[in-house]
């Protein structure tokens, strides 16, 4: 059922105007089409009917509070860079762009922590911590997107492995409710056993319980030395049983991934590079740090036997910086690489990592079954399989027709296995569908309770996890 909201009359306009500047409102033709997409895979354009793009946090809350009384739904965007149509304006309204709220407000070095505007892009973060000789670890793959994006959907990325994902290095945040209240929540200390971890409950809530407007993040002291394995193997199922008997060493990678030959191939091509091997099946590429060259030469020890008794072919490393860069370019890639090759889909199914090898297998069957070509890769060290159904060279209303039962199938594989629907991409209104193949009714409908709790109105972000009724 369609939820019924009031358009963005021309008084509206006006007084968005005034709230934040002319110069910050826009219903251009151009910037409609601009946001009304995100990287989503398949999707049609859901075009707003105003772009605002505040500049500070008193502006959001009189915004949020505008929209709250006249009943107009507001989609949170970030850079843009999600693939679920978290940020897709489905029901109009306003986009509210954080664009411009792009400052680092503080490195505090004596507290490890930094203090930014949800607008900040990862790149500049990284750029201000080594600056100041700290480091922000995480790594979700797309330097240009936006810390607030990140928090939105609590990302992860090829550094999980040690450093966990988005909320762990979330201390605290200033958020603007739906009804124009800001609130802060946690501080610039590591724990907190005081009352309810709001914090935590609007990380990875993709924007649909408030508008984040400032956050505080955990750094930390850089790594001295890092290095990446690229390890071959002639079959898919000997890269992935090597993972788990990997992690019960006594070394702890940074991050441990696993790709196929099709999609390094696919890669390849997109970014005109080659890396070693790349006619080998399956591959596992794996970052290690620490503090000496000798430690870091003992963990890849470790590792090279491990997956020399699970049938490495060879355990290449790059032999300059430049040639470690174009093999993290070529990974870190993948995403745009499939897509360029026409229209997919996307999952990112999270299993516990023991399931991986019975996960993929099943990913295959089902490939075979609908005839549909999938290619797997992912983080394998935290259990999260990106999957891509592939519509090069099938039939058109064969892709149309049998793509929803391939996903369902595959994210029924993943539950069956004790995982879940996404584990790092969000819900947005893409997935949305398959989220009762993780959860059940009782804790969705818990979920929603929550939703109206902070949202009595469903202004913020709606249609996005579940839609209300």
């Amino acid at each position: 059922m369609r939820v019924e909201y009031s358009k963005v009359s021309s008084h509206i306009i006006e007084q968005l105007r005034e709230i934040a500047g002319a110069d910050n409102v826009s219903a251009s033709q151009d910037d409609l089409e601009r946001y009304s997409r995100d990287e989503m895979p398949v999707s049609e354009p859901h075009p707003p009917e105003l772009i605002v793009k505040p500049v500070d946090t008193t502006a959001v809350a009189q915004i949020l509070n505008l929209a709250n009384e006249n009943h107009i739904p507001v989609t949170p965007r970030g850079a843009g860079t999600g693939v679920v149509g978290g940020c897709i304006p489905i029901y109009g309204g306003i986009v509210l762009s954080l664009e411009r709220m792009n400052q680092i407000l503080e490195i505090d070095e004596d507290n490890f922590v930094a203090v930014v505007e949800p607008g900040v892009i990862l790149a500049d973060l990284y750029q201000a911590a080594e600056e100041h000789g700290l480091y922000y670890p995480l790594y979700p793959g797309e330097s240009t997107a936006s810390l607030g994006g990140n928090i939105a959907t609590n990302a992860g990325g090829m550094r999980a492995v040690k450093y966990g994902v988005t909320r762990h290095f979330v201390l605290g945040l200033e958020a603007v409710l739906p009804t124009g209240e800001v609130v802060n929540t946690g501080g610039k200390f590591v724990k907190s056993s005081t009352g309810y971890d709001l914090t935590q409950l609007i990380v990875g809530s993709e924007g649909t319980l408030a508008v984040v407007t400032k956050i505080i993040l955990r750094l930390i002291s850089p790594p001295k030395r890092s290095e990446v394995l690229l390890i071959p193997f002639a079959r898919l199922e000997d890269a992935i049983r090597s993972v788990p008997q990997i992690l019960k060493q006594r070394v702890l990678p940074v991050g441990l991934e696993f790709m196929e030959r099709d999609i390094v191939h696919i890669a390849e091509k997109y970014v005109d590079k080659e890396i070693p091997f790349h006619d080998c099946e399956a591959f596992l590429l794996i970052i290690v740090e620490g503090d000496s060259e000798e430690e870091i030469l003992g963990a890849s020890s470790v590792i090279a036997d491990v997956c020399k008794n699970n049938g490495a072919i060879e355990t290449y490393v790059p032999s300059s910086e430049r040639a470690k860069r174009d093999l993290m370019e070529t990974r870190g890639r993948f995403y745009p690489a499939a897509k360029s090759t026409g229209p997919l889909d996307a999952a990112d199914i999270v299993v516990p990592r023991s399931m991986i090898p019975k996960f993929v297998g099943q990913v295959k069957e089902i490939s075979q079954q609908h005839q549909i070509p999938m290619v797997a890769y992912g983080h394998a060290g935290d259990g999260n399989v990106h999957v891509h159904p592939l519509s090069h060279g099938i039939d058109e209303e064969q892709w149309r027709t049998n793509v929803p039962q391939v996903l369902k199938n595959v994210y029924q594989a993943g539950a069956a296995l004790g995982g879940m629907v996404s584990g790092e991409h969000g819900i947005g209104f893409d997935k949305k569908a398959y989220l009762g193949t993780s959860l059940d009714e009782d804790i969705i409908a818990l979920m929603k309770r929550v939703k109206k709790a902070f949202d009595p109105n469903n202004i913020l972000n709606p249609g996005k996890l579940f839609d209300l009724e």
